[in-house]
């Protein structure tokens, strides 16, 4: 795979590295200054992990995936607040605002894990609901396996399960190939192309304007790259298996997904899902869309959320 992603950046490269193409700015959209703005710090061991921290009331932490960062849930955040709920959204660390500590293994599962925990500690948080996305599913799994009384309800958005449903469009062996798609990810020779490439197969229409990718664009070209050279030389290509941590949730578990995920779908995975997490169907609610739900189901999801946990 990885000679042929050569051959393929060297072809994207010539026909495709062109600006992203500008729209006109909604009214009253956030930008990605003001969004790190409102962003508080918190000191963990490697490093500082920036995070929303907005309302009052229960506490709900919004995780994200691989290679967003809390900017996803931006549009979610007004809806939550106004629902009564102290909403949380974490950039784990090497992603969004967050440092970016040079290395690999800093960025494994289990690493994740400790620090959202010490975050959550941190800010005396010892039970909260919890929402995650894409790879968050995969932190979110072992932070459970760490410490499994401290998530009281669980929603499941289009996140990462069994090994059935998993399809992710880049999969990369440790070495050269994956070094040099980085590297060219964050000198931004093909961080346009990553983007145009993600959001088209991740939205069945992509309106997306320059203020919108402005937040996934400027942590990638900061240089924040390592935690995706991990997901796809490791994560992409030796499937963890939580299994055990599935047979020990006993709390409510609500799915929400894009119906039409090319990356994570939901059919070839649904039975297992449903027994293992023990959702109950009227839980079950399928969107159309494909993977980032949080993009153009925003108000859907957060209603769906708040219908669930009151």
């Amino acid at each position: 795979m990885g000679k042929r992603y050569l051959l393929l950046l060297i072809g994207v490269l010539l026909f495709s590295c062109k600006p992203y193409q500008s729209t006109t700015a909604r009214r009253g959209q956030m930008t990605y200054e003001t969004f790190r703005n409102e962003q508080k710090s918190f000191p963990t061991k490697d490093g500082i992990i920036k995070y929303i921290d907005k309302g009052t009331g229960p506490v709900i932490v919004l995780l994200h995936g691989v290679p967003t960062s809390g900017w996803l849930y931006r549009k979610m955040i007004n809806p939550l607040v106004a629902g009564g709920y102290r909403v949380i959204i974490p950039d784990m660390l090497g992603y969004g605002s967050s440092d970016a500590p040079e290395g690999y293994k800093i960025y494994s599962e289990k690493e994740h894990a400790t620090r959202l925990l010490a975050l959550m500690d941190g800010l005396g948080i010892e039970y909260w609901s919890h929402v995650m996305h894409d790879v968050g599913g995969i932190w979110t799994w072992e932070l459970m396996n760490q410490a499994p009384k401290r998530i009281e309800e669980l929603i499941v958005l289009n996140t990462i399960i069994y090994e059935e449903g998993f399809h992710p469009p880049i999969r990369f062996s440790p070495g050269a190939a994956a070094k040099t798609a980085m590297w060219s990810y964050r000198n931004g020779i093909t961080t346009n192309v990553l983007l145009r490439t993600l959001f088209k197969e991740g939205l069945q229409e992509n309106t997306l304007n320059e203020i919108d990718v402005e937040g996934y664009k400027t942590p990638l070209l900061e240089g924040k790259t390592d935690g995706m050279y991990y997901f796809f030389t490791r994560t992409c290509n030796y499937f963890p298996d939580y299994s055990l941590v599935f047979e020990n949730i006993d709390i409510p578990v609500a799915v929400i997904w894009g119906i039409h995920d090319t990356m994570l779908q939901w059919t070839p995975q649904q039975s297992k899902v449903i027994n293992a997490l023990k959702v109950d169907q009227e839980d079950i609610h399928l969107i159309d869309e494909k993977h980032f739900i949080q993009e153009t189901k925003s108000e859907e999801v957060s209603y769906k959320i708040l219908d669930f946990l009151n």
